[in-house]
């Protein structure tokens, strides 16, 4: 194989490394997207859990001052 044609088939050998790695990157960036929307949404839910739970214990739990003593004292 001639100098010329060593070259060449590296250059091609890189083209073909280079092409699939953009196809992963894009692949990549697609699963990182579709991430960050279903983290997004999490968040939102846990917003939504995070204030059902704080008013559900404020309505369910009576002030200190309202509570029956315990039987013991």
């Amino acid at each position: 194989m001639t100098d010329t044609k060593k070259l060449q088939a590296q250059i091609d050998e890189l083209e073909m490394k280079q092409a699939f790695q953009e196809q992963t990157i894009d692949e990549l960036n697609q699963a990182l997207t579709k991430q960050q929307f279903l983290i997004d949404e999490m968040q939102v839910q846990l917003k939504f859990m995070v204030g059902k739970v704080k008013g559900m214990q404020t309505s369910n739990m009576a002030d200190e001052s309202e509570e029956t003593p315990p039987p013991h004292y």
